[in-house]
């Protein structure tokens, strides 16, 4: 399975659309949204993408109600803390935004999922932890790149993409 993953958009589509490209070159069965959406137009932009979507909610994001209720109308899977996205074999990828380091480590030293995705720092990541991978795609905005990343959990390949 393909999942693109991405941050920090922070209201700013743009990024978000040459995002959506880039998973859509990569033909992603996912895309996992790691926090501090910004607004209701990523969402619908997330959700016209031909993919399956998965949104947590960010530190930065206000009216969680509002987005979830977005969510739910246009088929996206929203969590304001954990968000799990099936990969197969009773496993799962779990994304949360990373701004509650007690959460983020919990699901880390837990070892229940192969795969842990959080944003926040803006920065990129990608550490194996005790047979976990912790992933952070990187930020499109207020990043001095910004990036995202595709992991094939078949072949447990990741790929941070510059997104132009």
């Amino acid at each position: 399975m393909r999942i693109g993953i991405i941050s920090d958009s922070h209201g700013h589509n743009d990024p978000v659309r040459g995002a959506l490209a880039i998973f859509a070159a990569h033909e992603v069965d996912a895309v996992v949204h790691c926090g501090d959406v910004g607004g209701s137009k990523c969402i619908e932009l997330l959700a016209g993408g031909g993919a399956n979507v998965y949104v947590v909610a960010g530190n930065m994001d206000r009216r969680v109600d509002r987005l979830a209720t977005v969510c739910q109308k246009h088929g996206v899977l929203f969590s304001s803390e954990v968000v799990e996205v099936p990969i197969g074999d009773g496993k799962f990828l779990v994304a949360t935004h990373g701004d509650d380091e007690r959460l983020l480590g919990e699901l880390i030293a837990e070892q229940q999922f192969p795969y842990i995705c959080h944003g926040h720092t803006h920065n990129l990541r990608d550490e194996r932890i005790n047979g976990v991978r912790v992933i952070n795609p990187g930020a499109l905005h207020h990043a001095k790149l910004h990036t995202v990343a595709v992991l094939d959990t078949e072949t447990d390949m990741l790929e941070h993409i510059l997104v132009p």
